[in-house]
């Protein structure tokens, strides 16, 4: 019972810091578009200019 008075405290630190990044997160704009990036992948661009002549 004893091990209780410790592992409460740490469990409610854990979880105020949980909290914490995931507010930070929100702030910064981390979720702001959820779409896109895994779009990006399936969309072909051409290559550069550059890059064409070197794979030549």
């Amino acid at each position: 019972m004893n091990i209780l008075l410790v592992l409460v405290p740490i469990s409610v630190l854990l979880l105020g810091l949980a909290i914490g990044a995931f507010v930070w997160a929100v702030r910064c704009g981390q979720f702001d578009d959820l779409d896109t990036p895994a779009l990006d992948i399936l969309r072909e661009e051409s290559l550069p200019p550059a890059a064409r002549d070197a794979d030549a």
